[in-house]
């Protein structure tokens, strides 16, 4: 399969990497949600064969644990459909379940002692507004980086923080979990059924979400937008567009850090809170050295076929362009 990565101008603020007619609004809209900054919408993306991402059907976010009183009237808007937690149960545990009108926020709790990290079982809470909640925890034993940062934390000793944490062990711990979510078959199980509730009829619209709305969160969309033909840079734009959203968020932990006397040297933990082109080649990089091209990972890595494929450019996907079932799969 050729790759076909379109030439761009500046992607400044998460505009498409595709050129864009005069006047088309930047993509990434945020979803205004107080308690979720890193919530947005996938659409208005432009794929190699001039198709264009709907709006409102594929959402991204941070936690949903978060979201205030005020969220649940924009959330209700959204008419969504099915939410997915990529979330450990242990950061369930300790942060709370999603927050969704309609939801009792204790069903997702009551369920999650029945789901291990080793299976691929979905925990489903089905909200009054027609919302279902499926978990699909993602937990990467040796990457835990919730873990890592609550070890951190525990001992307020600079040195064994530095020990932990620096030296550029931080951000290997990181390339580490996105190469992991490409070589561990049970995590591309996980990233396979959020494609396949995507791709669903009654799927969209759907919001997938993590903690952060950056490591979990941001390989799936960019599996998604991969899939359907968005370019390479495109994408990655989608992912760096975590950096800004979450920025004044970032901010304010690591003050709090430093101010509450848990870490002298809080930027320690700066691999962890950004999004790092790095990160996101590094998965690629695993999907290269796997798999001949991303129509094998496609097919044989996340174990999808062509009506997977045919169903989430029907869910997502506007008109205009060369038929879709003319291209395999995407650009590398």
């Amino acid at each position: 399969m050729a790759d076909r990565r379109t030439e761009s101008g500046a992607i400044g603020g998460g505009r498409n990497a595709v050129p864009e007619p005069a006047g088309t609004a930047l993509v990434g809209r945020s979803l205004g949600l107080r308690g979720a900054v890193n919530a947005r919408d996938l659409g208005g993306y432009r794929t190699a064969d001039g198709r264009v991402l709907r709006r409102g059907v594929a959402l991204r976010s941070d936690g949903l644990n978060h979201v205030t009183a005020e969220d649940l009237a924009p959330l209700r808007a959204l008419g969504l459909r099915r939410v997915i937690d990529l979330r450990s149960l242990d950061e369930v545990r300790e942060t709370g379940p999603d927050r969704l009108p309609g939801l009792p926020v204790a069903d997702l709790a009551a369920a999650a002692p029945a789901v291990t990290a080793g299976t691929a079982v979905t925990v489903e809470a089905a909200a009054s507004d027609g919302v279902t909640l499926h978990h699909l925890p993602l937990l990467a034993t040796d990457f835990d980086i919730h873990a890592t940062i609550r070890s951190a934390l525990a001992d307020r000793s600079p040195q064994k923080q530095r020990a932990l944490l620096g030296e550029g062990r931080a951000a290997a711990m990181m390339t580490g979990l996105y190469r992991w979510f490409v070589t561990d078959p049970v995590a591309r199980q996980r990233f396979a059924t959020l494609l396949r509730l995507l791709a669903a009829p009654d799927g969209p619209p759907l919001l997938f979400h993590c903690s952060a709305g950056k490591d979990r969160t941001g390989w799936a969309a960019a599996l998604v937008l991969t899939a359907l033909g968005v370019d390479r840079e495109t994408v990655l734009a989608d992912y760096l567009l975590t950096n800004e959203r979450s920025a004044p968020v970032v901010r304010r932990v690591m003050d709090d850090l430093e101010a509450r006397g848990l870490m002298r040297e809080p930027w320690l933990l700066q691999p962890v809170f950004r999004a790092d082109p790095g990160y996101l080649a590094a998965a690629f990089d695993e999907v290269g050295a796997g798999w001949s091209d991303f129509d094998a990972f496609w097919r044989d890595g996340l174990g999808l076929d062509a009506a997977v494929l045919a169903g989430l450019r029907a869910n997502l996907l506007d008109g205009g362009g060369s038929p879709a079932s003319a291209d395999p799969v995407s650009p590398r």
